[in-house]
């Protein structure tokens, strides 16, 4: 008798926020695999997006930096990292996005099942045994959570819950000496051109420092453009903000915005975070599509980003975009259209913001 366990492997060579996004389907998968072993490949700067998941039993993480050795080494190391997966023994694997690598380790690791989007390989397009539904091209209108959910989909099976997991224990924070109560602030991307302008963001800074008498704790990557972006803020604010950018892991800064009362801040991995956390979400979007990547409420069952731009709600969060025809836009785009100092001005807006603001922290202050 054959009593060998089921084999699950979900790839997403992607970015942090992208991980985030596809633990809907973890979930969704453990409810109806029980049994199965579940495991994860990612990038390894995205890991703390999975670590201390339940549903998960290991993590393989690939080192993007092997692709600066030279050919040699780097030829070894990606060997190496297939080769760990292939003596896993996979019985399927889940290919959440539309590049060639997952395919690749998929047929080299010598797994039957191979669950995923077509790309432009029409060879490797041929090993796909369970081919994902695609989006139309352009404007899908489908959030990114459904679109790794039609992988389940693909499998015959409807979502039982589509619901974002973040897990971070508290305790990595205990010896940090934060406000009990808080905004929670997170100004930059490492796509610069995301960031909403310095004195929009400085003036809600000071908003909820000095009118509403609430703290705000300042959260930012360590790397030289978003510490000066950062920095540029603070110098133009009239208060003086909590600011731990660049002193804290990305598992610290999930734990961190458990406990705040509000998010405020841009497009990027650690607004999904917050989302997760079921923290309110105030979010300034420009060149990305909020109906793919508005923040998820997770007390929803279906996404209410469902226009091309301009404002739009979620459940308890709120996205502000401009209205502009050829919104959402690349970098490209927005240097064609040249709104490089407007896309991401949202100063017409702050009296709606502020309210917002006001709000969400209403019997709270």
């Amino acid at each position: 008798m054959n009593n060998k366990q089921f084999k699950i492997l979900i790839m997403k060579f992607r970015n942090i926020g992208d991980v985030l996004l596809t633990t809907p389907l973890i979930e969704n998968l453990r409810y109806y695999y029980p049994d199965a072993v579940i495991d994860f490949a990612l990038n390894k700067e995205c890991s703390a997006m999975i670590e201390g998941n339940p549903n998960i039993r290991k993590i393989h993480a690939y080192d993007r930096s092997i692709k600066q050795q030279n050919f040699f080494k780097r030829l070894i190391n990606e060997i190496k990292f297939i080769h760990a997966i292939k003596k896993e023994k996979y019985d399927m694997a889940i290919q959440t996005t539309t590049g060639d690598r997952g395919i690749i380790i998929a047929k080299y690791a010598k797994i039957k099942q191979i669950v995923g989007f077509e790309g432009k390989n029409k060879a490797l397009n041929l090993l796909i045994t369970h081919k994902t539904k695609r989006p139309k091209i352009g404007y899908s209108f489908q959030h990114i959570i459904e679109q790794n959910l039609n992988a389940l989909r693909t499998l015959g099976y409807e979502p039982i819950s589509k619901k974002v997991s973040i897990y971070a224990n508290e305790n990595l924070i205990s010896s940090i000496d934060l406000p009990n109560f808080f905004v929670h602030f997170h100004l930059t991307s490492r796509w610069m051109f995301k960031c909403a302008n310095d004195e929009t963001m400085a003036e809600l800074i000071d908003f909820c420092e000095r009118d509403l008498d609430v703290r705000v704790v300042i959260t930012g990557d360590k790397n030289e453009a978003e510490m000066k972006k950062i920095d540029d803020v603070l110098a133009i604010c009239h208060s003086k903000p909590l600011n731990l950018a660049g002193k804290l892991s990305l598992k610290q800064v999930a734990a961190l915005s458990k406990k705040s009362s509000l998010f405020v801040g841009v497009d990027t991995a650690v607004m999904h975070i917050a989302a997760a956390n079921n923290v309110s979400v105030i979010a300034f979007f420009g060149a990305s599509g909020a109906f793919e990547w508005g923040p998820w409420d997770n007390s929803q069952n279906e996404s209410g980003y469902r226009t091309k731009n301009g404002i739009q709600t979620m459940g308890r969060n709120i996205v502000f975009q401009k209205d502009w025809d050829f919104v959402p836009c690349d970098k490209e785009g927005i240097a064609k259209n040249g709104v490089e100092k407007t896309l991401m001005d949202f100063s017409d807006e702050m009296p709606k913001i502020k309210e917002k603001i006001r709000q969400n922290l209403k019997g709270k202050i």
